[in-house]
């Protein structure tokens, strides 16, 4: 249980910033609708996916995650474009999709660790998830 605990904690940090990342990306397209809509709704998703990983994490015993954290600042890095990119709607698009394509290949990585199956289940709906989103991003970046 132990083991499940961290992976959910870790895992729970990279979604935290994750969602972040999709809420300031909303505001740097806010000009372009469809990807706008996209964006705030791929946000409430990963809202949606922390609430139930934090649900896991207590159903462990354990205290859960509430901020982004040291294994998502990478992932973070993908909120500050804004600052540096203003309102280039490729340019969120592509740290979108590099933020996910890390995301996901962290989550891989703990899928091979020995956890319960709640637990993989979890990951793996998170895995998912982030695959579509990197996906998305990556076919949307070639229409900008």
């Amino acid at each position: 249980m132990t083991k499940d605990v961290d992976v959910l904690k870790d895992v729970t940090k990279m979604l935290i910033d994750s969602q972040k990342g999709y809420a300031k990306a909303a505001e740097v397209t806010d000009d372009n609708y469809v990807l706008h809509a996209e964006f705030m709704e791929r946000s409430q998703e990963r809202a949606q996916l922390i609430t139930d990983f934090q649900m896991q994490t207590q159903t462990l015993g354990a205290e859960p995650e509430t901020d982004g954290g040291v294994l998502g600042t990478l992932h973070r890095a993908m909120t500050d474009f804004s600052s540096l990119f203003r309102d280039d709607e490729k340019a969120a698009l592509g740290a979108i999709d590099d933020g996910e394509e890390r995301l996901a290949e962290y989550i891989e990585s703990k899928l091979n660790d020995d956890i319960t199956p709640p637990t993989r289940g979890l990951l793996q709906k998170a895995h998912m998830s982030a695959r579509a989103g990197e996906a998305y991003a990556n076919r949307m970046e070639h229409r900008v």
